[in-house]
């Protein structure tokens, strides 16, 4: 396991616009506080979206599209730099009005409605190719 001490400074809290895109909202937020590196939660709804799910045989992401209003029931993750830009990794919980639950990494969705709250580290966190996963993984 790689891992180190964290530290935190500022925190913030934001409401999304209607009709922007979720992770561009995040990566908005992060790059007008110039947040390098943080954590984050949200909740809200979304329009649409489209999923990634990772095929760790092949490596490399399936997306998946739902053209359908969804609950973002839970989202959280974080902000680091990647290909020097900033990136939110995003996960999420969505819900249809039956109460089946979709997850995986939300690359994109349409907002409805939505709120997050961001905590900023005080260290860069960088993310890298790791060779053993496919994935880009923090350093």
């Amino acid at each position: 396991m790689h891992y180190r001490e964290v530290r935190t400074k500022r925190e913030f809290v934001a409401r999304m616009e209607t009709g922007a895109d979720w992770r561009e909202e995040l990566e908005t937020l992060a790059e007008e506080a110039e947040i390098d590196a943080g954590f984050f939660y949200a909740l809200g709804a979304v329009q649409d979206a489209e999923i990634h799910f990772y095929d760790q045989r092949e490596k490399a992401y399936d997306a998946v599209t739902f053209e359908e209003p969804l609950e973002v029931a839970a989202c959280m993750g974080n902000i680091s730099w990647l290909d020097a830009e900033r990136f939110a990794h995003t996960h999420a919980v969505l819900s249809r009005p039956s109460g089946q639950a979709i997850a995986g990494h939300l690359d994109s969705g349409t907002v409805f409605a939505g709120e997050c709250y961001m905590r900023e580290f005080e260290d860069d966190l960088v993310r890298e190719p790791d060779m053993t996963t496919g994935l880009d993984l923090w350093l």
